[in-house]
């Protein structure tokens, strides 16, 4: 286990009386990429700023190195943030920009040089360094402020929902690039998205909060397959999520039936949440499983095909290469490692099928969430 770099320890902070994060704890380590994810308005750029030093909490402690800097102003802090808005002088050229926090501090001439020549190479913008800003375009912008953040040699980089601003396949390659980038210095990462797949991609831990408080901390992989609670499993990927019941270890009944399952230590018939992935579910003849439905909407997604089944009034979401036509009677095959049993939470009935599940809903709830984020970040301008 590496060293703990930054250590918050019951931060409690409330914006207008309301508390956004109460008795707040998390630790971060040494070279990590961390990211903190969740939906708008979960707190997760309240964290990010308290690392900062931008938030000063109503309560507890901030550590870095297991020194308290909670009444350490930002500009002395070893941590440098970079925003959704990069804040480049526009009126300084690109080996300017880079250059600025270091001669704020002093450094010489030649030293400046070499490493903002060494910034630009490793954000592959060698031969810019003379181009005004308003030349660049977005993905290059969001380079030149990582380069100007990583030439003051900060132990921490912050990173503010730094690719909202950019267009998909943009976003992709500067997913990539800041990965690189970040196991190429060595540098703690701590990135702040509501973005699943970017979290998954990117992270080797990701933090998932809802509500100012932490949901699950984990891998990507563990956050993905183990989710701890019905909000982790809808908000982590797609899920059907099942009420069910536990009759023992390895045995759980759901939709109806008795399955065998991986999962122990529940007790005897204990309520619990069920999670099956789409991706895991089998399409067969209807009278080749116990499980069978109508399909009620198929899409079409490139590498396969999204199902809505009707199972008894559930409605299951499947993605599967096989198609099948709306209105076709089929079965649903499951394996033990295809079902993943939760303990009941806060969260239980509020997610579960997708009776109200459309591409145009899903659509609109992500340029609502995407609008909010421009509005925060508005807000935290003014």
């Amino acid at each position: 286990m590496k060293d703990t770099i930054i250590s918050l320890k019951d931060i409690t902070v409330s914006y207008d009386g309301e508390q956004v994060l109460g008795g707040f704890n998390l630790e971060i380590h040494d070279g990590e990429f961390v990211t903190l994810l969740g939906p708008s308005g979960c707190g997760k750029t309240t964290v990010l700023r308290t690392i900062a030093g931008f938030i000063r909490p109503d309560a507890g402690d901030v550590f870095f190195n297991d020194k308290n800097i909670t009444d350490l102003p930002p500009h002395k802090r070893e941590v440098n943030t970079i925003f959704q808005k990069y804040a480049l002088f526009p009126h300084l050229n690109v080996y300017e920009n880079i250059a600025f926090g270091m001669r704020l501090k002093g450094r010489g001439e030649k030293e400046i040089k070499g490493t903002v020549q060494e910034m630009l190479a490793m954000v592959n913008l060698t031969g810019y360094a003379h181009r005004g800003v308003g030349q660049l375009s977005g993905g290059q912008q969001q380079r030149v402020a990582i380069a100007r953040a990583l030439a003051n040699e900060p132990k921490v980089l912050l990173l503010d929902e730094p690719l909202g601003a950019l267009d998909l396949k943009l976003r992709k390659d500067m997913q990539a690039e800041l990965k690189k980038i970040q196991q190429c210095t060595g540098i703690t990462f701590v990135f702040v998205t509501h973005d699943q797949e970017e979290a998954l991609s990117m992270s080797d831990t990701v933090v998932v909060m809802d509500g100012g408080v932490i949901q699950q901390i984990g891998s990507p992989t563990d956050i993905y397959n183990e989710p701890e609670n019905a909000f982790v499993a809808d908000f982590i990927g797609e899920s059907n999520i099942l009420d069910g019941v536990m009759l023992e270890d390895y045995s759980v009944r759901v939709a109806g039936h008795s399955f065998r399952c991986l999962d122990s230590g529940f007790g005897r018939n204990t309520p619990v949440d069920v999670v099956i992935r789409p991706e895991d579910i089998k399409v067969v003849e209807a009278d080749a499983t116990r499980i069978v439905g109508d399909v009620t909407a198929v899409t079409f997604k490139g590498v396969h095909y999204e199902m809505i089944v009707d199972v008894a009034g559930f409605k299951w979401m499947i993605q599967s290469t096989e198609c099948r036509q709306v209105g076709d009677h089929i079965g649903l095959a499951l394996t033990p490692n295809d079902i993943h049993v939760m303990q009941k939470s806060e969260y239980s009935g509020v997610f579960g099928d997708y009776s109200t599940f459309s591409d145009e809903m899903e659509e609109d709830r992500t340029a609502s969430e995407e609008a909010n984020i421009r509005e925060e970040g508005d807000a935290d301008e003014i």
